[in-house]
């Protein structure tokens, strides 16, 4: 048998939101891994600073201003990677948006816009990339779903979101279904409490981050490292023969 293998060595990939939170923690995972990187989000400052790190870092690196609400983000961004780092052999969409309040009072509008966000964009990327892979021979694909799309959540309400991560997690299964034959791997991850800017005013109530810990089982919150090893994992030949699977990276929170 061969030896596991986690490197990405000679690969490109995309990842979108890689300005905060999530986003860098994958970027930073992947190009540790001697994947090419190409950061997409609409902060240009923090995305430039990333790619200073990464390359300083001996990696490689460019960053491109993206808004994923514009329908035609997802053809420049494969068109940028591949014009960049003359392939493209994954993707990550991580980009995403949260509503939160009563569902009763919950404006359609903004409903509208975080299935927009979470949902259509990522479909629309994801075919952008799956029109190049599936020419090019095969690639690998990591979608951003969340604990909250297999379970409810807790306080005034996210419906918008939960209904978001859960519609993520079939599109999965279907993208998976339908891309294989060409070689195209598609995945999921459900992280659970990582402290992020997006998560933080959930958790700004007192004794709510607390509350929040006693319930995942292994009595704490993730840290960069629990996610970068599953991304590098789902990107490398190791998980050549995994797809359509969402896999939760909660500390065991989903299990109970």
């Amino acid at each position: 048998m061969k030896p596991i293998d986690l490197r990405l060595d000679g690969q490109a990939a995309i990842v979108t939101g890689a300005s905060s939170g999530l986003g860098v923690i994958i970027a930073r995972a992947l190009a540790a891994q001697g994947c090419a990187v190409l950061l997409a989000a609409r902060r240009q400052d923090r995305i430039a600073a990333l790619v200073a790190e990464i390359l300083g870092d001996g990696g490689q690196a460019a960053a491109v201003a993206c808004d994923v609400r514009d329908p035609g983000h997802a053809q420049r961004l494969v068109d940028a990677c591949i014009t960049t780092f003359r392939r493209l052999d994954g993707v990550v969409a991580n980009a995403g948006t949260a509503g939160g309040g009563p569902a009763e009072t919950e404006d359609p509008a903004r409903f509208a816009e975080v299935l927009t966000v979470n949902v259509g964009a990522v479909a629309n990327l994801a075919g952008a990339c799956a029109r190049h892979m599936i020419g090019a021979g095969g690639g690998w694909m990591i979608l951003q779903s969340s604990i909250l799309g297999r379970r409810a959540g807790t306080g005034a309400g996210v419906a918008a979101y939960t209904a978001s991560k859960g519609a993520v997690e079939q599109l999965t299964r279907e993208l998976a279904r339908q891309w294989a034959p060409h070689n195209i791997r598609v995945n999921a991850v459900s992280p659970g409490y990582f402290p992020t800017a997006m998560n933080a005013p959930l958790v700004a109530a007192p004794g709510r981050r607390e509350a929040l810990v006693s319930r995942i089982p292994l009595g704490r919150p993730g840290e960069p490292e629990d996610l970068a090893g599953v991304v590098a994992f789902l990107a490398s030949d190791a998980a050549r023969y995994v797809t359509g699977q969402v896999l939760g990276v909660d500390g065991g929170m989903s299990a109970w």
